[in-house]
């Protein structure tokens, strides 16, 4: 192991020095999410998205992509599922930086504040070559954004809503030709209370409030060299909903933190990214609200990543791609003690831009890990422009899910003869552009095997690699947009057909829904926008053997925001207008009809 990061170290030390000299613009800290657009389906929801949202990440992603969210009650745990996959198949991307949980090898979508975010990009399909474990059905990235040159803006935003819900954001930016500096404030809280009769259904203990605060800056030394940081703290308190008031009341507390350095080198043929990064995640649970932790654990990752380009000529480069991890946890009531873990990666990509009408890449990733082999990947994809009005793509992917420190150490039950699960995966889209329509068209396979599945055994769970995994689909979306003197229309629909079959019992896998529709349309005339967004879910089988499910069910939002003074925006949305009875795990309904009120002042 230590001539294994000896070997990752003088590689990446080369990378530095070899460099010569070149332009610099500005910062965008996942460089590599911009590359990925070329080929893969890709969705951006930027900050008028998000604030259209900003009850919670879980909002965001269901009204505005086609990944299911499983939310066991409003605000509490929540987690996606992209194409018939598990959770912890989805890959979370802070900045270019695999957050996935060192524990569990997932994310809490309920413990990620969208507010602290710019953009929250969306990429359908595997993409382990590059983001590492869990990348198989998708990966959901959160992205900050560091500019030059932009002077000073500020932001506050407050919306106030049902149930006692308030959303904050407080936002600060200043630019010149070498500084870059942006901060921002947010805070979440919620009784949570409310009662859905026709279940006689109420939501007992499901109040929450989480607060992050994020800084980032970035120095431009010379045209050709550039340093950034990025720094993020987050606290919650998630409370867990009880179906009576005898039962126990529980609930569930995170803190993160997370800082990214960087040096971003341009110079000539080369251009170079080198990120070093700190992630702690601490998180307790009780079983009784009053009554001292039951489990918990720490969790810390040392990462130092580098990303360098060769430019080989105008039309093809070499991208290398170096990481090396140092990851060490802590459990409490889970007999974990101090599991330590060293792994390195090395990523080789090859991109050719042959023609303006033809593109494309191949790539390769090793990873050497100290608890188990991990598997060669590989990608390869192209784009191919055959008329103004089309265009088709293609990828081909292998891709991986890491055992997790819970999968290899849990006490009892703990497996560290484990092995990796494995996906094999191939898309193809097509788009087609008529006038102001777009239709994309992405069908779909996926193979999984070596599935991790945590079986009963005769005293205790234990996880063993068992089922097979096969996937396919279609995916469809037609847009519009259309500007006509002071008015502004922007509309989209999608519509998704999942099967996710466990190859052993012939069934769909629970909590993937067949048919999925999202449509989202926006009107903006002077200072009057409106806004209409909805979801559609198809049946939903909630066990294995295909007897208990959900009921299909539509829920739509609408909004409109009034511009009328020039630094103030004031804004109504109704949530589930037709009062739609639903919910997304069995047992746990969502909301009835609600309101949110807002204002937002730009400075």
């Amino acid at each position: 192991m230590k001539k294994l990061i000896f070997a990752f170290f003088f590689i990446l030390l080369s990378t530095q020095f070899s460099a010569q000299e070149s332009l610099i613009d500005t910062v965008f800290i996942d460089n590599q999410f911009s590359k990925a657009s070329k080929t893969a389906k890709i969705s951006n929801l930027n900050s008028e998205k998000i604030l259209q949202n900003a009850t919670s990440l879980s909002d965001l992603l269901r009204f505005q992509s086609n990944i299911y969210i499983k939310e066991n009650g409003r605000g509490a745990t929540s987690s996606p599922s992209f194409r018939g996959t598990t959770a912890s198949q989805t890959a979370f991307v802070w900045n270019g930086i695999n957050i996935n949980s060192i524990f569990l090898g997932q994310g809490d979508i309920n413990n990620i504040n969208p507010l602290s975010y710019e953009n929250v990009g969306i990429k359908y399909g595997g993409g382990s070559v590059i983001y590492g474990s869990g990348a198989i059905g998708g990966s959901i990235h959160l992205n900050n954004a560091l500019d030059f040159n932009r002077g000073f803006s500020g932001t506050l935003f407050s919306e106030y809503g049902s149930y006692k819900t308030l959303n904050t954001l407080l936002k600060a930016s200043f630019s010149n030709e070498k500084v870059s500096f942006n901060f921002n404030i947010n805070h979440s809280e919620s009784d949570n209370y409310f009662e859905v009769p026709e279940k006689q259904y109420i939501n007992r203990n499901g109040e929450y409030h989480n607060t992050s605060f994020n800084l980032g800056t970035a120095y431009k030394i010379n045209p050709n060299n550039e340093f950034y940081w990025q720094s993020q703290i987050y606290d919650s308190d998630q409370h867990y909903p009880v179906f009576s008031e005898n039962q126990t009341k529980t609930k569930y507390q995170v803190q993160t933190f997370r800082s990214l350095a960087g040096w971003k080198l341009h110079s000539g043929n080369f251009r170079n990214n080198l990120k070093l990064a700190y992630l702690e995640d601490n998180f307790q649970y009780f079983n009784d609200i009053d009554k001292p932790k039951t489990s918990g654990g720490t969790g810390k990752q040392y990462i130092v990543k580098n990303d360098l380009d060769f430019l080989v000529s105008k039309i093809s480069s070499f991208n290398l791609i170096t990481e090396y991890q140092y990851n060490e946890a802590e459990g409490f009531g889970s007999g974990i003690r101090n599991p330590k873990r060293n792994a390195a990666s090395f990523s080789l990509l090859y991109r050719n831009q042959q023609t303006e009408k033809f593109y494309w890449e191949l790539g390769a990733k090793q990873e050497l890990v100290e608890d188990y082999k991990s598997p060669f990947l590989f990608s390869a994809s192209a784009k191919y422009l055959a008329k103004s009005w089309y265009q088709t793509s293609i990828n081909i992917s292998r891709n991986f899910r890491a055992p997790t420190f819970n999968d290899l150490y849990w006490k009892p039950g703990g497996n560290p003869e484990l092995k990796p699960e494995n996906s094999i995966q191939a898309e193809m889209s097509h788009r087609f552009i008529y006038r102001n329509f777009v239709l994309g068209l992405t069908p779909y396979y996926m193979h999984i095997t070596d599935n991790i599945v945590w079986m009963q055994g005769t005293s205790f769970w234990s996880p063993e690699n068992i089922s097979k995994v096969d996937g396919y689909g279609l995916e469809t979306d037609l847009s519009f947009e259309k500007q006509f003197g002071k008015h502004q229309v922007r509309s989209k629909i999608s519509y998704s057909y999942t099967k996710s079959v466990d190859l052993e019992t012939k069934r769909q896998l629970m909590y993937v829904p067949f048919h999925r529709i999202n449509f989202n349309t926006d009107y903006h005339y002077g200072w009057l926008g409106i806004f209409v967004q909805a979801f559609y879910n198809g049946k939903t089988y909630t066990d294995t053997d295909e007897k208990n499910f959900l009921q299909d069910y539509l829920v739509i939002s609408a909004g409109f925001n009034l511009n009328f003074l020039k630094h103030c925006n004031i804004g109504i949305r109704v949530n589930n207008i037709t009062n739609q009875v639903y919910q997304s795990v069995g047992n746990y309904f969502m909301p009835k009809r609600n309101y949110a009120i807002n204002i937002k002042f730009n400075l």
